[in-house]
């Protein structure tokens, strides 16, 4: 049982910091090859910042464990909002801009009901997979298209204070990243099951907490941090993204290597508490009065009980 804990505790800080490692070196290889700042933010950024759970997702399929893939992204995205945005709000009081409400949230929750609607029959199949796969991508061309219309032309604020990178040194954190991601998670998806077995209980509740927490530190640490200096404006968008990503990508990843059959409580528990969350999240950040809403201390803290009930119940029911 001890080999196991260690593993999982090993995994997760090898994996935040490979992970930071590898959007480092991904990022200055991306700058010294000419690309353009505004693809470096969505295809690195957006990429980057999901690299965990898409690596531990598909490490996942390829074992055999779709609960722990499952679990990881819908487990991912009810952490985003509930802990991660509630924290945050808590700190400090969070803008919510008005694109944010006209585009992005409204895009999320559809991706929300389409995911729901595929999980109708029980099962992620190949097809399903495609289809999430095919929505991302209709969506980033699309984010490059108006990026590009608009002439955004500006460093992503993740990458404005990066040091100066030679190329021979960004190909390397950007291979040893890539292979330290992929071993960590290897790691924790290993500990993960072995505590799983062990306990009695399945990989979907592993995934849904141990797993979807530590692949959400990068998200939580820089929220905070941001909270702490006072810069959260960018925070509901940051989650937004992160959870496009999770809800398509990652499932959609993870489903084209190994279609998986879905435990009913998934769709009946797990994406019923995303979609409420993620209404929830449209609702709060809606102003009447002016164009930009706000999430206050008061909406934080619901949303961090929302996050504490949730896993009180998952744990009360698994034991």
């Amino acid at each position: 049982m001890l080999l196991p804990c260690l593993a999982i505790i090993i995994g997760l800080i090898l994996l935040v910091w490979s992970a930071d490692r590898f959007v480092d070196g991904a990022a200055a290889t991306a700058r010294h090859f000419g690309m353009p700042p505004l693809l470096i933010g969505i295809v690195i950024i957006g990429f980057g910042t999901s690299a965990p759970e898409m690596v531990v997702s598909a490490i996942s399929a390829f074992d055999g464990s779709p609960g722990i893939a499952l679990g990881n992204a819908y487990g991912s995205n009810i952490t985003n909002i509930a802990l991660i945005l509630g924290l945050t709000a808590l700190i400090k009081p969070v803008l919510v801009h008005s694109q944010v409400l006209k585009q992005d949230l409204p895009l999320l929750i559809f991706v929300t009901a389409i995911s729901a609607y595929l999980l109708y029959d029980m099962q992620i199949s190949r097809l399903d997979a495609l289809i999430l796969i095919a929505i991302l991508a209709i969506y980033m061309t699309c984010t490059i298209w108006q990026g590009l219309r608009n002439k955004n032309n500006v460093l992503p604020e993740e990458l404005q204070h990066q040091k100066y990178m030679s190329l021979s040194k960004a190909l390397f954190w950007l291979l040893v990243g890539l292979i330290l991601l992929m071993a960590s998670s290897q790691l924790l998806v290993w500990g993960a099951v072995e505590i799983a077995h062990y306990f009695g209980v399945s990989d979907l509740v592993i995934g849904l907490t141990i797993v979807a927490v530590g692949t959400s530190l990068p998200e939580l640490a820089s929220s905070i941090v941001a909270a702490r200096k006072g810069e959260v404006d960018l925070a509901v968008g940051n989650i937004i993204g992160s959870n496009l990503f999770n809800t398509l990508a990652v499932v959609g990843i993870a489903g084209v290597i190994h279609p998986m059959q879905v435990e009913s409580a998934v769709l009946s528990r797990d994406v019923l508490i995303m979609s409420a969350l993620t209404v929830a999240l449209f609702i709060f950040g809606y102003s009447f009065k002016q164009q930009n809403g706000h999430i206050g201390r008061f909406k934080g803290l619901l949303l961090l009980i929302s996050y504490i009930a949730y896993n009180t119940y998952l744990f009360y029911t698994a034991v």
